[in-house]
């Protein structure tokens, strides 16, 4: 169990851990002199003989140091809320009270300190004071525990209500891969560079790689220690210290903020989903857009707040949100955060992280509102996965559910009417029913342009992908094509996709007339004649020579390189063969290696390479091409 406190300045926090453990921490050089604590302090004790070690994390109650008891309070089990008896409850003690409650920490025990120091009358006022601040949230009805340091008052009662919780305490899951946020980086002679840290999730052991930092990188565990003992393993929930090596590794690069992952777990974010809520003891709303300090695990990042359900949030109330930080951050669905104003003088709400990889479009649209609800409402991946995929059109990522709740695919379970589509960009997650009604919108827009454009025998898939306007990103779109034309529910002739029944025919005129085109075409090979040349040979007229190929390429027959010049659809796949194998050679094709494979002149090569571009074959790369895998030609070239 980790225990934290919380409370104002002076209140006696320091002390009363001082006299729980036995153990006099390790105060700093200027607190000692200051007689304040400034930064965060760290004790282990086993609360009775043989019990296992409790983590004590005493924290900083000067308003200036806001900064510090959030690093701290961030994986606490339980809060020791602490109010002098002398001074009663103060700003700082209902500041670090809303902190702890936006941070959803379940357990609290409440202690009214240096009650040697009043009149019982006194103890009685300040009991009052802190029931009246407690009744409204999580913790009302809590009896405090009256308490001195100095006389040991109180301090067996509190230890035994500790002992308590420690049983009841839920133990954090071990599932998922490993997180800490560093909330301390030192130097330790012989070893190294040593970091702590309360670990938020998974487990670690020695010789285990994990990624440090925003930058992610890789790091050993040479040496560990778990709730302040040596140990080979560590989990979720206990205080950890890890000496980390690596090349060049300097303590300089590691701080407070940093946080060490499992390598599939980093995905370093500036836009986060989250659901707000503004606390009711602000005297204006929140405005959209307004400038604040996130703190979440021990790392403190200004950013903007965009609210998704109106222009403003009134004291008291909830809202969804989004988070546009200017510095990278780590996080999962679930994570807490605590917002400052921008001048990080004062609270003023916190939230519940939603979606760490939150879309930069339609944030406010009427579906991405109903799955920021679903992933409100759900404590799990399995709780959450059957209301995504319902409102979800475009597909589910499972890598990307996989870090957004951390857990890896292995460990869940899809609903019974999931289904796994493979896409050439990595699995997506549809209903079968859903991916049904896809397919069928498909079907009946692929119909709609057979009537729309009856001389032409298709589109290609990016023109019907267009066509129909589905919420469908271009790999999942060709995946459910590729589903079709396997099922013969779609046909295709060349690039061109067709409904099965579909035909264009030509008239007995066009077919006698094609019959003398074809040869010459393909006698020519990579140089065909031009359309003038053509008419020139046959003595025909050129304007009906035109006419006829550009029908012929709409069935798919030839194709339209530049105007005027065609060449056959074999032809076509020769020469897109013939790229292919060059770039398996260099996945970078240059021009004149491209032309010398051909074996005609540059510019005619280059135009074979600009058409290769406009129907998705190539891409091109300032004077070269790259090859995109996803295109029909380069899926059967030889064909």
């Amino acid at each position: 169990m980790i225990v934290g406190t919380a409370g104002h300045i002076d209140h006696g926090k320091t002390a009363l851990l001082e006299a729980l453990t036995g153990q006099a921490g390790d105060q700093r050089r200027e607190e000692r002199e200051r007689g304040m604590t400034i930064d965060l302090g760290y004790r282990y004790a086993a609360l009775t003989p043989g019990a296992p070690l409790t983590g004590f994390i005493d924290v900083p109650g000067h308003e200036r140091f806001i900064h510090n008891m959030l690093a701290g309070a961030q994986g606490i089990d339980l809060v020791l809320l602490v109010v002098a008896a002398d001074d009663g409850v103060m700003p700082q003690t209902r500041e670090h009270l809303a902190i702890v409650e936006l941070l959803g920490i379940a357990r609290a025990l409440v202690v009214i300190s240096k009650c040697d120091r009043v009149e019982p009358q006194r103890v009685q006022e300040v009991q009052t004071q802190v029931s009246v601040l407690l009744a409204a949230g999580p913790y009302a009805g809590a009896a405090p525990f009256m308490v001195s340091s100095v006389t040991g008052e109180g301090i067996e009662p509190l230890r035994r209500a500790l002992l308590a919780a420690q049983s009841e305490v839920s133990q954090r899951s071990r599932e998922g891969g490993f997180r800490l946020a560093i909330d301390r980086a030192f130097a330790v002679a012989g070893a190294g560079i040593v970091v702590t840290g309360t670990a938020l999730d998974g487990r670690v052991q020695l010789g285990d790689t994990l990624l440090l930092g925003k930058a992610g990188k890789p790091v050993r565990v040479r040496g560990l220690h778990a709730q302040n003992q040596p140990a080979t393993e560590a989990h979720a929930g206990q205080r950890v210290a890890l000496n980390i090596s690596a090349e060049r590794l300097q303590l300089e690069q590691v701080h407070r903020g940093d946080w060490l992952l499992a390598e599939w777990l980093h995905a370093p974010t500036q836009r986060l989903d989250i659901e707000l809520q503004l606390l009711a003891s602000e005297l204006r709303a929140f405005e959209h857009f307004s400038p604040v300090h996130v703190h979440l695990g021990t790392q403190d990042v200004t950013a903007r707040v965009a609210l998704l359900q109106g222009e403003q949030l009134l004291p008291g109330a909830r809202m969804f949100a989004q988070l546009l930080t200017n510095a990278p951050l780590q996080a999962v669905h679930g994570d807490r955060l605590v917002l400052r104003d921008q001048r990080a003088q004062r609270t003023l709400g916190g939230g519940r992280v939603l979606d760490p990889f939150a879309p930069a479009r339609q944030r406010r649209s009427e579906a991405r509102l109903a799955q920021l609800q679903a992933l409100a409402s759900a404590d799990s991946l399995e709780q959450a996965l059957p209301a995504l995929l319902a409102c979800d059109d475009g597909g589910l990522d499972p890598q990307r559910l996989e870090r957004q709740f951390n857990r890896l695919r292995s460990s869940w379970q899809l609903p019974a009417n999931a289904q796994v589509i493979a896409t050439r960009q990595g699995p997506l997650l549809f209903t079968r029913e859903h991916w049904q009604a896809l397919q069928n919108s498909v079907l009946e827009g692929l119909a709609r342009f057979h009537t729309q454009e009856p001389d032409q025998l298709g589109p290609d898939r990016d023109r019907l992908r267009r066509f129909v306007a589905l919420a469908l990103e271009r790999p999942a779109f060709i995946s459910l094509v590729d589903e079709l034309l396997a099922a013969n529910r779609m046909s295709s002739s060349g690039p061109w996709l067709h409904l099965p029944e579909h035909r264009i025919r030509l008239s007995d005129a066009d077919a006698l007339l094609w019959s003398q085109l074809q040869p010459l075409l393909v006698d020519g090979a990579f140089d065909p004649p031009w359309v003038r040349d053509l008419a020139k040979a046959l003595s025909v007229d050129e304007a009906e020579v035109r006419v006829l190929l550009r029908k012929l390429g709409r069935l798919g027959q030839v194709h339209q390189v530049v105007r005027d010049l065609f060449y056959p659809e074999a032809t076509i796949r020769q020469m897109a063969a013939m790229l292919l194998q060059l770039a398996s050679d260099d996945p970078v094709v240059q021009v004149a290696a491209f032309r010398d494979v051909l074996g005609i002149g540059r510019k005619r090569s280059v135009q074979i390479l600009e058409y290769f571009d406009r129907i998705g074959l190539t891409r091109r790369v300032g004077d070269r091409r790259q090859i995109r895998a996803d295109n029909a030609l380069a899926q059967s070239p030889g064909q």
